[in-house]
């Protein structure tokens, strides 16, 4: 004999619980290597002003993001690394 009631909250719960899966951005760059995109939020010592920064990293992290809107992915010709700039 089931009790729904306990069985609803478990399954609230799990599903609250359950760590989520984040879809991060990738790319991969001319020499082959995956690159995840990343971000932070600094707070700027001058101002005190709280900004976004992005970044690229060799492996999936929990910072992972989605490319921001209006912003594309350049690579530096010389060591491919990824990163990102306006327009």
């Amino acid at each position: 004999f089931y009790n729904f009631t306990t069985w609803n909250v478990k399954t609230s719960l799990l599903t609250i619980l359950k760590p989520k899966t984040i879809m991060a951005f990738s790319h991969t760059n001319s020499k082959g290597q995956t690159y995840y995109l990343n971000s932070k939020d600094v707070t700027l010592k001058s101002t005190g002003r709280v900004q976004t920064i992005y970044y690229f990293s060799k492996d999936s992290r929990p910072t992972a993001c989605d490319k921001p809107d209006g912003y594309s992915v350049k690579e530096n010709q010389r060591t491919g690394l990824p990163f990102l700039s306006k327009g």
